[in-house]
């Protein structure tokens, strides 16, 4: 029986100074790095192991899944990085205090940015100081100026289908270390969640999610490891 694993990232810099991140590269914080280690220590604790790991190109889900796995005595499992795995990028909003931004474009307008499903933020401006057309990782990639949930969702499922599905119909044991929006696409597939309901579903940092499937990776059930 397939099984999956979901982690978002442990807390990092800007989840600590209430800032929009995206695709910017920031690390983890002290409580971070706990919470991922606190997640492999659980997963070990509950018998849980893996064949193959898949996480963004982004130190704060690298990080986390490599804490998770030394927790686990399991830093030798196969891993794939992949840019589509990457946080939804905030475009203009990127490296901004939430509250300042509140109070520069009014609750409502941030309100819309951060939780519509299909409504972008203002793109980033290029050669800004979060611009990453110059960043090896992405060579050859088109980065987003700005992306929306839907947008999010649009490149994650392709590389779901490419990549993760494929291995667990093969009856692999897959642990996926991202971010937040990026995991939201992949629980909004698997559980069939509406366009609405999924701009509200939070993630908790360093708290695994289960998911058991059956062969046609059908959910048989979701639960977050620490309720079980």
């Amino acid at each position: 029986m397939p099984s999956l694993v979901l982690i978002r990232h442990g807390q990092s810099a800007w989840n600590l100074e209430n800032r929009f991140t995206g695709w910017w590269d920031v690390d983890l914080t002290d409580k971070g790095v706990a919470e991922a280690r606190a997640a492999g220590e659980l997963l070990s604790e509950k018998g849980f192991d893996f064949d193959l790991c898949f996480t963004s190109y982004q130190k704060r889900a690298i990080k986390t899944l490599h804490l998770a796995l030394e927790a686990m005595d399991r830093l030798w499992l196969p891993e794939e990085k992949d840019w589509r795995l990457n946080e939804r990028h905030y475009g203009g909003l990127t490296g901004l205090d939430k509250a300042e931004t509140a109070a520069r474009h009014g609750d409502e307008q941030v309100h819309i940015w951060r939780r519509s499903f299909d409504i972008p933020p203002p793109p980033m401006e290029r050669g800004g100081p979060f611009d990453l057309s110059a960043d090896p990782r992405y060579a050859g990639i088109a980065i987003p100026e700005t992306e929306s949930l839907k947008d999010t969702i649009a490149r994650v499922l392709p590389y779901w289908e490419q990549r993760i599905a494929p291995a667990l119909k093969q009856g692999e044991r897959v642990l996926i270390s991202s971010q937040g929006n990026s995991l939201r696409a992949v629980v909004k597939h698997l559980s069939n969640i509406s366009d609405d309901e999924i701009t509200g579903l939070e993630i908790p940092t360093g708290a695994p999610i289960v998911y058991e499937l059956d062969d046609g990776l059908g959910v048989k059930d979701r639960y977050y490891l620490k309720d079980r």
